[in-house]
């Protein structure tokens, strides 16, 4: 079978059997035609006629063109569970992908701000119009539940229960899962919903989106980041990531005693060990706090 063929039928295997979200599948469609670029410029077109060397080959070419391990990492996965699939669905006899293994991934531990840079962050939002309410409720949901930028741009009115304390996010994977939400995030999205968002919405454009854009449709994740981006320049923190505000939100609770099953469950990790990151974290910043404390550290 040609290669694109293949890649064709995988990615409506992600879609359809597995039920993986538009943009997990639209990732992998990514990494995967680099790779049939690669191979074709190789010469090979035909997925039977893929070997070992090819993908060792391939490795190699990411690494001359600069990309990082992470991204290394994320493409060489990509080629494994396509090559996977190809043999299950007797595409090919052989995956010569099986035994290359994955580059090391540095060790690099996820960004937070302090409990002090978020409340700066948090009360340097002025909220004396609709825009500058939303994106105080942004930058509140974002810290006060874990979200993902995804989640929060894809949250409806259908999914808050605030009376209840709590948001139906739809993760990874169109997976559910409840967020509690109380205290400032709460409030903050209360006053948005009530006095922000019927400024922005527009009557000849409904919508059941909760993070609207001045034209009454909703806020993309490209919008959160640009909000979220621009709050931190008024900290002094530049490049600030919807993602960094996730990590802080685990970090402060398992340093505040949570439990590291809750914290999975909040965060809708379907892996205790992608969770377990948050315990290095804390323990970094135990040392850095017996560091500057401890007359003799």
């Amino acid at each position: 079978m040609r290669i694109d063929h293949a890649i064709d039928e995988f990615l409506a295997h992600l879609r359809v059997e597995r039920g993986s979200s538009p943009l997990t599948v639209e990732a992998y469609g990514a990494d995967l035609a680099d790779y049939a670029l690669f191979l074709e410029e190789a010469g090979v077109t035909q997925v039977e006629r893929v070997d070992r060397d090819a993908v060792v080959a391939y490795e190699a070419d990411l690494s001359e063109r600069g990309y990082a391990v992470t991204s290394i990492d994320r493409h060489l996965s990509a080629v494994k569970s396509f090559h996977k699939f190809c043999v299950r669905e007797e595409f090919a006899k052989a995956n010569p992908a099986a035994t290359v293994r994955l580059p090391a991934p540095p060790d690099k531990l996820p960004d937070v701000l302090t409990i002090e840079q978020v409340n700066a962050l948090l009360d340097s939002q002025s909220v004396d119009d609709p825009t500058g309410l939303r994106d105080r409720a942004i930058l509140e949901v974002l810290y006060g539940c874990g979200l993902r930028v995804s989640e929060c741009s894809g949250l409806d009115l259908g999914n808050c229960a605030l009376s209840e304390g709590y948001l139906r996010v739809t993760g990874k994977g169109d997976k559910d899962r409840i967020s509690p939400i109380a205290g400032c995030a709460l409030d903050a999205l209360v006053a948005y919903l009530e006095t922000g968002r019927p400024e922005l919405a527009k009557p000849t454009k409904p919508t059941a989106a909760v993070f609207l854009n001045t034209r009454g449709g909703r806020l993309t994740r490209q919008s959160i980041h640009k909000i979220v981006a621009r709050a931190g320049l008024s900290i002094g923190v530049e490049n600030l990531h919807p993602h960094t505000l996730r990590h802080s939100f685990a970090t402060h609770m398992l340093a505040g005693g949570a439990d590291l099953r809750v914290i999975q469950e909040i965060l809708g990790h379907s892996d205790i060990s992608t969770t377990q990151v948050y315990t290095h974290v804390n323990r970094t910043h135990i040392r850095e706090e017996y560091l500057s404390a401890h007359p003799r550290a």
